[in-house]
This record gives structure tokens, sequence and C-alpha cells, in this order.
């Protein structure tokens, strides 16, 4: 029984380094400005939040933020406001190991645009994008803590591993953190792209060559 819960302890604490240290790589990148953007890791007995009001660049592990399933905080300070997104994904993608939610500039940039695609925001311009992230469908707005903004992001997480909030950011799922870490960068990277080429005639990737992702690296267009 000891060895049991010393190895849970040990994943446990692990975690909460590698969430402290996503942080501060995101402050760094100048993704994660203020106290903006949230993490999550899961656990076998609930899941670690960053907590409300916290700058990712500068987390203390010990006080990331411990749920229940229910949601009830079990250890650390109490949890962002946002943790409603998290459990949503959670909850509809059970092989869901991390989350990260950014107010990264050029994919928050791209969610204030009109007239985006609602099925996908940014199109295919590159691979990476394509085997990252996915499509990107477009959520309606709602204000900050609004827990129908759980609801309608729920709708969007059984197809797909990331969303675009509108005039908000993104919300990105990966079967581990540091999946759900390379995809919000990559998404990050293919926003920039799509504003910087806005005024070019683009060469998106056509289906014959989306297939072609598909079938050698499983990608979910």
């Amino acid at each position: 029984m000891t060895a049991i819960h010393t190895s849970t302890s040990s994943t446990e604490n692990r975690l909460r380094e590698e969430i402290a240290e996503i942080g501060r790589s995101f402050r760094n990148l100048g993704m994660a400005p203020g106290t903006s953007g949230n993490i999550s890791a899961k656990l076998d007995d609930g899941w670690l939040m960053t907590p409300t009001n916290a700058s990712l660049g500068a987390l203390d592990p010990a006080e990331i933020s411990k749920l229940d399933w229910d949601g009830n905080l079990l250890a650390g300070k109490p949890p962002t406001k946002e943790s409603f997104l998290h459990r949503a994904f959670y909850e509809q993608r059970p092989d869901t190991g991390g989350i990260i939610h950014l107010h990264a500039t050029h994919s928050a940039a791209v969610s204030c645009l009109n007239g985006l695609d609602e099925h996908s925001c940014l199109p295919p311009i590159t691979p990476y994008f394509v085997m990252r992230v996915g499509r990107l469908p477009l959520v309606p707005y709602y204000r900050p803590g609004d827990a129908a903004l759980g609801d309608a992001v729920r709708d969007y997480a059984l197809d797909h591993a990331a969303v675009l909030l509108a005039n908000h950011g993104p919300v990105v799922a990966g079967k581990t953190l540091e999946a759900a870490r390379n995809a919000i960068e990559e998404l990050e990277e293919t926003a920039k792209l799509y504003l910087l080429l806005r005024q070019h005639d683009v060469r998106t990737l056509n289906e014959k060559e989306i297939d072609e992702l598909r079938d050698a690296f499983g990608a979910q267009w």
C-alpha cells in the first residue's frame, strides 16, 4: 500500500514541477501576459489546476490546486475560475492527460476577427498544424467565467482536441501535458503565419496531402 502511495505522490510531484516549468516557458515566450492562461494535468485521483490570479511565469509547484472529479479542492490554492473549460475536455476525451488555455497574442488576435470559418478558424497552412492541432472550431463568445462556456466547449470537445474561444483565445488538450504544450505552441505559430499572410495568395494543403498526413500520422482533420 505504501509503495502505491509513494508512486502516486511521485507522479503528482513530477506533474506539479512540469506545470511550473511549462508556465515559465510560456511567460518567457510572451505567450502568457499578466495572470492570463491556465494549465492542468490529470492524475489517477483527480487533477492539477493552476491557481486563480496566478502568473504562469511564477508558479509555486506546491500551491498548484489539486481537485477531485467533482471540482472539490483537495490541496493547494483555489483554482482558476476557468477550470470548467478543462473539466469539459477531460469529461469528453478520457485519454486526455493535460490541457492548456492561453491568451497568446496571435491566436487571441485571430479569435477577434470577423468572417472566420467556424469549422476551422485556421486553414491547413502547414503539415505540422494539421498533425498537432487539427481542425480548430470557433466557440461563440461568452463572458470570462460564464459556466455556460463550459457547456459550449463540451459540445466541441468530443470531436476536437483544440478550440478557439471567440474574442478570447485557444484551449488545447493532449494525451500528455507535453503534447498539449507542443500543440498550442504550433497553434500560436500558425496563427502568426495566418496574420502575416492575410494579404497574400496562400497555398494551403490540398485534400490529397491532408489524407497522406492522416494515413502517416493519424492527423485529425
